[in-house]
């Protein structure tokens, strides 16, 4: 989900689409720019309080992905971020229910170095102090590149959650893509995650292994969140994406999506596999989702692969293609 923004103040409507709002007409020539470029943020960050505090990702080589591509990865500046979140702090009043989370973009925002994390979360009590919670957006290497006991300083200072893009637990599928990071370094993140206090986000693409790979790729994702048990996971499907390399493979006819009964198939191997120890929230609500599933693993495992069953057999349930975009 995004937001198409240059300096113009962003936050998320009660329908939970993003919305932008103008600078007022007699706001001073040096006001901050809020957010460059498009902002992204995970459907359960909807009422959160958006904190850029990077520009871009600093992989972005993912072939899948096309959310970046037109930034120049940076960090902004403390003065910058300080700066803003004094905006924020002016609209969001306090009382306000999105003064409650706060969530830092851009895509992993678990980058930065821990001391400065920490004074941003500093900064963030002095000026939300009714605020219950930070989150992020991280990835593997971010994780892996910080200690134990960095992280726990980090959970002791607010932080909370850590979304993390897995996408799929095959390495043939991972290093296709070009994600930059094995099944066995995503694994050990999520653990050392879970030893510091802090809750893992987990997200995998369904239909990303396309025709060639669709097993391996559903058994190895079942696998992998067996063993690495995160506290909440959550599907996507894939889709072209205007920009993404992955899109010159489609083309050439390299690679080859799955029609929605081959995504179903999937899924079903996927939940056939399953078996993580939980408690994990599972969900599927994303727009590019064919079927929502939502319960939580273990105990729902078998009422959601029978939902999987049942869709397989009668298709009209599915979403229809014109309703499965990405929202901005």
């Amino acid at each position: 989900m995004d937001v198409r923004s240059k300096r113009s103040f962003t936050h998320p409507a009660r329908n939970g689409i993003m919305m932008s709002i103008k600078p007022r007409s007699d706001a001073p020539e040096r006001t901050p720019m809020l957010y460059e470029g498009d902002i992204y943020r995970p459907p359960s960050e909807a009422r959160s309080v958006l904190i850029q505090v990077t520009v871009g990702c600093s992989h972005n080589e993912c072939t899948f992905c096309n959310s970046y591509r037109e930034k120049h990865f940076h960090i902004r500046t403390m003065e910058d971020i300080k700066e803003n979140m004094k905006l924020l702090r002016e609209y969001y009043p306090l009382g306000s229910p999105q003064a409650k989370k706060l969530f830092l973009t851009d895509g992993d925002a678990l980058c930065l170095s821990t001391n400065k994390l920490l004074e941003i979360m500093s900064y963030a009590d002095e000026l939300f102090p009714d605020h219950e919670r930070v989150c992020a957006y991280g990835s593997a290497q971010d994780v892996l590149r910080k200690s134990v006991e960095e992280l726990r300083t980090l959970k002791d200072a607010g932080l909370d959650i850590i979304y993390l893009g897995c996408e799929s637990g095959n390495d043939r599928v991972l290093e296709h893509v070009r994600k930059g990071v094995t099944r066995q370094q995503q694994i050990d993140a999520i653990h050392r995650l879970r030893q510091a206090g802090l809750r893992s986000s987990v997200t995998y693409i369904t239909g990303l292994g396309g025709k060639a790979m669709w097993r391996e790729h559903a058994v190895d994702s079942a696998t992998q969140i067996n063993e690495a048990n995160p506290d909440y996971v959550s599907f996507l499907t894939l889709q072209e994406r205007p920009g993404a390399p992955l899109n010159d493979e489609i083309a050439r006819g390299e690679f080859e999506l799955l029609p929605p009964a081959e995504v179903l198939d999937e899924m079903e191997l996927v939940f056939e596999h399953l078996a993580p120890e939980g408690p994990c929230v599972f969900r599927s609500n994303h727009a590019s989702n064919y079927l929502v599933l939502a319960g939580t693993l273990p105990q729902d495992t078998q009422a959601l692969l029978e939902k999987i069953r049942y869709a397989k057999k009668n298709m009209e349930v599915l979403r229809p293609e014109f309703m499965r975009r990405y929202r901005q």
